[in-house]
């Protein structure tokens, strides 16, 4: 790589209904944990809110404890790193700013971040998932059987490990999807109607970057999604 990466993601602990599909109508969601991954280091680094030991786990982190997370980022910015997400800029960052009380601070690393997501969204005007990325580059993906959707409840079921274990292995899948894609030149993907794709990556851009790319061709949606519905939490109400 020609940049030093590290890679975040993290997981809720809210509990959202089956079959919602906003669910920015059940915040706040709290941050069960979260991984940072830095390309020059051997395994993630993992986040979660704990009491009197690490192995007091709590239902969700504490705002002091989100705090220092985002420190941390703003920290490995200073130090060189580029922080690198999948959908970032419009989820894992928008609620770690209402979890830490410090908007202006994820509002500031986000715009200055790679959201992969976000760079072929620019490109294509369409959304594409991490685990479809990931196997389209002939990478193991995400961990099997396990999805966002389900950590919540595992988390609250006492099933931390589990969790742990999967929130890690998305910051290493998303760091390994970003170094695959830039020496194949893009990522190749097929599509549910057994459809071979690609879009070209030269080098992943930041988020700020990406939104000065031309506006894809979308004429084909009915409905097809903004690049401004991926900031829009960045405003202040």
């Amino acid at each position: 790589m020609t940049r030093k990466y590290l890679a975040f993601d993290l997981e809720i602990a809210a509990i959202i209904p089956d079959g919602e599909t906003d669910w920015k109508r059940h915040r706040p969601l709290g941050i069960a944990c979260a991984a940072t991954f830095r390309s020059d280091e051997p395994a993630p680094l993992i986040w979660y809110g704990m009491g009197n030991d690490p192995e007091d786990y709590q239902p969700r982190m504490s705002e002091g404890e989100v705090g220092s997370l985002v420190d941390y980022l703003a920290c490995q910015v200073v130090a060189g790193y580029t922080i690198l997400t999948w959908n970032g800029l419009s989820f894992d960052f928008n609620v770690l700013a209402e979890e830490s009380g410090m908007h202006d601070e994820c509002a500031e690393l986000a715009l200055n971040h790679v959201d992969m997501m976000f760079h072929i969204f620019c490109l294509r005007g369409h959304y594409l998932g991490l685990d479809k990325a990931a196997k389209g580059l002939g990478l193991p993906g995400k961990t099997e059987g396990m999805s966002g959707a389900l950590a919540p409840q595992l988390w609250s079921d006492g099933n931390y490990r589990q969790v742990l274990d999967y929130v890690a292995q998305d910051a290493h899948t998303t760091l390994d999807v970003a170094q695959a894609a830039e020496d194949l030149g893009g990522v190749p993907w097929t599509s549910q109607k057994g459809k071979q794709n690609l879009v070209g990556i030269e080098r992943w851009r930041t988020v700020r970057e990406a939104m000065g790319f031309s506006l894809p061709d979308t004429s084909w949606m009915t409905n097809p999604p903004t690049r401004e519905s991926f900031t829009k939490w960045m405003a202040r109400s």
